[in-house]
């Protein structure tokens, strides 16, 4: 019987990070970089968001639920372990990675430089041969991160032959729960804290970067 497994928030993160990525990818093609900028901005918010939710957020949400170490992960593929409802270990870690992939991709965006002199709201603070060189590594994790994407949607494939649906419960919040296994979710408080602590980062983010644009 399909159950509660993931709450409106994680779900909303979700989509949407998937859209910004998709913006960021094509405002940078287009050598649009206002857009480029507010969507990086707009992930560096979402992000946030995402690290307070996952120390306080839903149960499913949390990284402690589905960050398991190399016992967990053999016991997993052994089939000894079923899985905490969410994410399996396997699945936990890709997780893991690309927040990684797109905390450091959002660093770098703050300082990277292109050949106009135009870049992050913290291009100021380095000079442009740096720029340009983090605006290399910018551009090569991108790459990365793509490659972590299409990982993700080989995992979703290589499930939905099995006949395990990943993309519903995202998008419903109700998956298939083991009997005994419950889900806790996080009251409305931890959730306001975590907008705030989102908006806060895209606010400040923006804000630096119309004071960099007003010094030059």
């Amino acid at each position: 019987m399909p159950a509660p497994i993931w709450d409106l928030p994680t779900r909303l993160f979700h989509w949407l990070l998937a859209a910004l990525v998709a913006l960021s990818w094509w405002s940078a093609e287009e050598r649009m970089l206002d857009w480029h900028k507010l969507s990086g901005f707009a992930i560096a918010g979402l992000l946030v968001f995402r690290l307070w939710w996952g120390v306080a957020g839903a149960s499913t949400a949390r990284f402690g639920s589905f960050l398991k170490g190399p016992a967990g992960i053999v016991a997993y593929l052994k089939g000894q372990a079923p899985g905490a409802p969410g994410h399996n270990p396997l699945g936990g870690w890709s997780v893991a990675a690309m927040l990684l992939v797109l905390v450091a991709q959002v660093v770098l965006g703050l300082f990277a430089i292109n050949d106009d002199f135009e870049g992050g709201p913290l291009t100021r603070y380095i000079d442009y041969d740096t720029g340009l060189a983090i605006a290399e590594w910018h551009e090569t994790l991108f790459n990365v991160l793509l490659g972590l994407i299409v990982l993700h949607l080989l995992a979703i494939g290589f499930y939905a032959a099995r006949r395990k649906n990943l993309i519903g419960p995202m998008i419903t919040g109700k998956g298939e729960v083991a009997e005994g296994e419950a889900v806790t979710f996080a009251p409305l408080w931890r959730l306001l804290v975590g907008l705030a602590l989102g908006a806060g980062a895209f606010a400040l983010l923006w804000w630096l970067d119309k004071q960099g644009a007003a010094a030059f």
